[in-house]
């Protein structure tokens, strides 16, 4: 089991599935988080996939064709490389949400998936050196299959609860469309 620690500790135990979440820089308003009556980091994430799903103000990059490509290339390339077993993942217009195996230190990998894609989106939008990922992300690890099958739901079905599709297979962004055109 490895553990990092930056604001908050976590525990990685090997060969175990993660749930990460990550978001933009600035999507979530100052004085807004942490909610006080949302006690437990579960709820509190509730609280801010609900917050992000739903919000169109602050930074919305990942609405963007070239930014979102840049994104998922490097989500794949992460597989490719070896760094992890990808399972499912979404890109709504502020935040991003994985399911996958690592195959090397969780820290590094997060590390030079934002990394990367930081560096490529901020020159594309003209903003080097700027902030593009808030420093932390959410990472849960999976403790059964059960589980597992339902985040990887949760993950494909988040464009159907914000609202921007219908069925999870119409959301270009995600694994259920990728998943959609390779079984065709």
């Amino acid at each position: 089991m490895s553990v990092h620690r930056r604001r908050l500790p976590h525990w990685y135990p090997d060969n175990t599935p993660l749930f990460l979440t990550w978001h933009l820089h600035g999507s979530l308003p100052q004085g807004l988080y942490p909610p006080p009556e949302k006690v437990s980091s579960g709820q509190a994430f509730v609280w801010i996939d609900r917050f992000l799903d739903t919000t169109r103000k602050g930074p919305l990059f990942l609405f963007r064709e070239d930014i979102a490509q840049v994104v998922v290339n490097s989500l794949q390339k992460g597989e490719q490389l070896g760094h992890y077993r990808l399972h499912a993942w979404v890109l709504l217009g502020n935040h991003v949400h994985a399911l996958l195996t690592p195959l090397i230190p969780p820290s590094r990998l997060t590390a030079s998936l934002k990394g990367a894609t930081a560096r490529q989106a901020n020159k594309l939008l003209g903003r080097t050196g700027e902030a593009f990922w808030q420093a932390e992300c959410y990472d849960h690890w999976i403790r059964d299959e059960e589980e597992f099958r339902r985040v990887w739901s949760y993950i494909e079905n988040n464009p159907v609860k914000a609202g921007l599709v219908t069925e999870p297979a119409a959301f270009r962004w995600s694994s259920a469309w990728r998943a959609s055109k390779i079984s065709r």
